[in-house]
């Protein structure tokens, strides 16, 4: 497995781009030049855990239910969190359903 830009191991890089959510993949996607494993990482954890971010903040204004979704929501980040950083970890390019993919694509455009 190739060396990331960061000077750090891919699969290290890659794990951290999930360290603090969508905010750490940012980061990582806005320095990573060289690894694809690393960019494509951290394109998947914007896009998950900024989803999971603006869904919980839309469903906060829901009186009762929004809290009971809330709560739910915020279990289901703590799993994907936990396994989508062991897998980056162990050198797997874990991809989830629908997310994967489009992870895939723009992590090859480079965009920025």
């Amino acid at each position: 497995m190739q060396k990331s830009s960061t000077g750090l191991p891919a699969h290290i890089a890659g794990a951290l781009c999930y360290l603090l959510g969508w905010i750490s993949g940012l980061i990582f996607y806005l320095i990573e030049k060289k690894s694809d494993f690393v960019r494509f990482h951290a394109t998947q954890s914007i896009i998950v855990f900024g989803t999971l971010t603006i869904v919980s903040i839309v469903i906060q204004v829901l009186p009762f239910l929004g809290q009971l979704l809330g709560a739910l929501l915020s279990l289901l980040g703590l799993a994907l969190w936990i396994v989508l950083m062991v897998k980056a970890g162990l050198k797997e390019r874990f991809r989830l359903p629908w997310v994967g993919d489009l992870a895939e694509e723009y992590a090859r455009k480079k965009i920025i």
